[in-house]
Parts: structure tokens; sequence; C-alpha cells
């Protein structure tokens, strides 16, 4: 879902449906008239005449089928949770915690469909493309519910806690606070498309570390943070040194200390894979984030918070924790 998310932002697609119909949307236009109009409501926002002025209908189902794609896969997102969680609360199978947790899971899932359409709308009148102020909330929570999802999944896994020091705890959170931060930013590089410019590296226009002058020329100076393409940029890459610092450590200190196998092995793989996404975050800088490289650049990133998540549960330091204690009863009894 967020590939496809991101493949829509980078084929500049996002905008091509330009009605919200949680229900009847799902059906794309059937006929020539149908098609028609949806282009013709395409042609009446701003992006069409600023970039595409001219397309053609076969051109716009292009960046149409890609919108389509993206809203059709949430709706099936929503089903394939919901009914068999709906099975599940029938059959008195799943504890009250654990019930709890899932449909917190779940209402963040539909607030992800409203915020959705709310980054959409920010597009469609005086603007040629979406807030990245939206955009970066809308990924932020996608990814906030993917991360929910995965830490749940390790909660009802049959295995013991793994023994650690509480250093290593702290920087396994911390690596996954980090990671969301890095995601964040990365999110406001694509709403400004900050990938484009200062394709140059180590260097940032010229230098390590820009001047204050071009880094601080907004007012107020907090708007540069999330407007300024430098600044953006520069805390994208600021924050990538520290996460890839972060990962070595805790790997270095997950070896030394001897901590269990499983964090040891945690920790290797976690720093493997973000020393992985640097390279490729620099390789999709230097050709100017062209969408062969800066999807997967993205995907990378989600195997990344993926790895931050599982290595900071599995240090969490609950005690035995079988799937048993999680769900009320064995399903064969229940009902």
């Amino acid at each position: 879902m967020v590939v496809v998310g991101g493949a829509t932002r980078l084929t500049e697609s996002g905008l091509s449906i330009v009605k919200w119909k949680p229900v009847t949307g799902v059906v794309p236009p059937l006929s020539g008239a149908q098609w028609q109009a949806a282009f013709d409501g395409y042609k009446k926002i701003p992006q069409y005449e600023a970039l595409n002025a001219g397309m053609s209908l076969s051109d716009f189902k292009t960046i149409f089928w890609w919108e389509w794609s993206h809203r059709l896969l949430g709706r099936v997102i929503g089903f394939v949770y919901l009914l068999p969680f709906l099975y599940f609360l029938w059959r008195g199978a799943i504890s009250a915690e654990l019930r709890r947790r899932l449909w917190v899971i779940f209402g963040l899932g539909a607030l992800q469909g409203g915020v959705g359409w709310w980054m959409v709308a920010s597009g469609l009148s005086q603007r040629i493309e979406v807030s990245q102020y939206r955009l970066a909330t809308h990924l932020v929570l996608a990814l906030l519910i993917y991360a929910a999802i995965v830490w749940t999944m390790r909660r009802l896994s049959e295995r013991e806690s793994v023994g650690a020091a509480l250093r290593l705890r702290i920087t396994g959170f911390v690596l996954v606070a980090v990671t969301f931060v890095q995601l964040y930013f990365g999110a406001l590089m694509a709403g400004l498309r900050a990938g484009r410019v200062y394709n140059t590296w180590p260097d940032i226009d010229g230098t390590f570390i820009p001047a204050a002058a071009r880094l601080w020329f907004n007012t107020p100076w907090w708007r540069n943070l999330f407007e300024n393409t430098l600044t953006v940029q520069f805390e994208h890459r600021m924050t990538a040194y520290l996460l890839f610092a972060l990962a070595i450590v805790h790997a270095i200190d997950a070896v030394r200390s001897r901590a269990d196998a499983a964090a040891i092995r945690g920790a290797l793989w976690l720093a493997a894979v973000i020393t992985l996404q640097a390279t490729l975050g620099i390789f999709t800088l230097l050709n100017q984030a062209p969408i062969e490289l800066a999807l997967p650049h993205q995907a990378v990133a989600i195997a990344v918070l993926t790895l931050a998540v599982m290595q900071a549960e599995r240090l969490a330091g609950r005690q035995q924790h079988a799937a048993s204690a999680e769900l009320a009863v064995p399903l064969e009894q229940a009902g």
C-alpha cells in the first residue's frame, strides 16, 4: 500500500480523481462518456493547466489507474482486516487486551482514509500539488498503523523475551523514533520535490553544512524546517547520518555486551539494511530521484522500520508470552 502510494506520488497521479466516493468509487469509469466526464473533472483543477495541459485521454487513464488502484487497495485492506476480526470476535477467541488494540488499529485505518482525502483536497483548488504537510501526515499515519501491526504480530508469537541490558533496550526504541522522524522528513522531501535539487554528495549547496542565511531565510524561522527545500534536504541527510551511527553503535553494543543471539542478529540485520538504505538514498539523490530508484528507496525504508520495530519489541523485556495468553480460548473450543 505504501509503495503504491509512493508510485502514485512520483507519477503525479494523486489528483487524477477529484471526488471522494468511499462506496461507489470502487467502480472505475466503464464507458467512453464516463471516462470523458472523469477527464473533464481533472481539467478543472490547477494541476492540469500547470503540468498536463493538452494531455490525451489515454495519458489521463494512466495516472487515473494509479490513483484508483491506490484507493482500491485501501478498501481491500479494510475488508481483509475487518471481516476476520469480526469473525474472531463472534467466536469469542480474542482477549480483552488484544481486542482493544485491534480496534485502535482499525480506527486508525478508518482515519487514514479521511486523512488521504484531506491530503488530496489540498491540491484541488489553489495548488498544483498536495500540501507537503498533509502528505507527510498521511505517510506517517500509514507507517504508524503498519508498525502497530508488526508489533502486535510479534506479541502473538510463542517465544520468550530476550535478555538485554537497559542501555540496549533504550537504543532499540530510540532507533524506532529516529526512523519515524527520518520517514517524516522523507515525505517532506517528496512533497517539495527536494530530491531533484542539490544533487551532490557529500556536499550540499557547495558545502557540507550550508550557510545559515540559506537555511533560515523564511520567516517565521520554523517554516524553513518544512518549506525550504535546502533545509528539508539538509535535515533529511543529517538524520540519515544519525540513524546510521545509532544503528552501528547499537550493533556493536549488542555484540560486546553478549546479548541474546536473537538480539545480536536483529541489531546486525538492522545496521546492514540501514547501510543499504543510506547507499540507495545517495544514488537516488545523485540521479535526481528517478522513479526506478525512488521507489526502491521507499520500499527499503519500510524494511528498516520493520526491523527496527521487531528489534524494539524483541528487547522490550516481557516475560514468556505465548499466543494463548492473547487469545481468550483456542478457536476450536470457542462457540
